[in-house]
């Protein structure tokens, strides 16, 4: 039995509806999903029922970007409460920041003579948290750009004539937050920052696990990462990062993790939840 942990949507940056991600899943033999749309859980009412549908066990939970010392990292939280009002508070507040974002975009591009609307840009994303893959989709779409990649390697990539650095919450606060909404907070994809030296800070603010499976890890580094779980006591999490057709190919099914992580997960989420009771019966 296996699960993958670490999946986007249409929702945020993907281009599958949960229904059809979950269809993929069922072909890979998935027993455990997590939806991890960046900055929103809009999806996950949805993947829920398809996931009992399609008898897999479900994980709520989204991306956040966060930073620490000006270095950026996502958190994943993992068994959110997706009715939690701070949550839901704090999660509007980041898609209004990615939309601003967006606008920007789209002005700097008008800069260069590139006449893309921004309302182009949304009613591709058709969603709260839209994010650079959306206008490069839009560039695509209008003609300005023949690929994706072309769009990235002209425009939105860090440094580019179009790139605008986003608003980061503070990873305290992000892992803060997660808890409060009864979560566990979990560094994403490490071997993609490689900024090891931040892993104790964060385990101080209370993180509670690390990704070490991921479709960018060598085995060298899922091992690596896996030595730093054990040292810090760390939970252990990993999935392929699937985000449909927007990266070229579908990368769900090629990581997949033991089922007895997402258990051990929700059994810590379980005590989360117990304490947060205790916490708020005694206020």
């Amino acid at each position: 039995m296996f699960a993958d942990l670490h999946l986007h949507t249409y929702f945020s940056d993907g281009t599958y509806t949960p229904e059809e991600l979950v269809g993929h899943g069922v072909r890979h033999n998935l027993k455990g999903m997590a939806l991890t749309d960046h900055d929103t859980v809009e999806g996950c009412a949805r993947m829920a029922v398809a996931c009992a549908a399609a008898g897999i066990e479900f994980v709520p939970a989204s991306e956040l970007t966060a930073e620490i010392h000006d270095t950026e990292l996502h958190i994943l939280g993992y068994f959110l409460d997706t009715t939690h009002p701070r949550l839901l508070s704090e999660l509007a507040k980041f898609q209004l920041v990615r939309q601003n974002r967006i606008r920007e975009m789209v002005a700097r591009l008008n800069k260069l003579n590139i006449p893309l609307r921004a309302e182009t840009v949304f009613a591709i994303a058709n969603c709260q948290a839209p994010g650079r893959p959306h206008v490069g989709r839009a560039l695509v779409q209008e003609g300005f750009c023949a690929t994706l990649d072309e769009a990235f390697d002209r425009f939105l990539k860090r440094n580019r004539p179009a790139w605008v650095p986003k608003e980061k919450i503070s990873a305290r606060d992000a892992i803060t937050l997660i808890h409060e909404a009864g979560g566990l907070a979990v560094m994403a994809h490490p071997g993609l920052n490689r900024n090891d030296h931040i892993i104790p800070e964060l385990v101080a603010f209370g993180m509670d696990g690390i990704e070490c499976f991921h479709t960018k890890h060598s085995t060298s580094m899922s091992e690596h990462y896996l030595m730093i779980a054990d040292q810090h006591h760390l939970l252990i999490t990993g999935g392929s990062d699937c985000h449909g057709m927007n990266k070229g190919k579908p990368l769900i099914g090629g990581v997949r993790i033991p089922f007895a992580y997402l258990e051990r997960l929700k059994a810590r989420a379980l005590e989360r939840r117990a304490k947060n009771q205790v916490r708020t019966a005694t206020v």
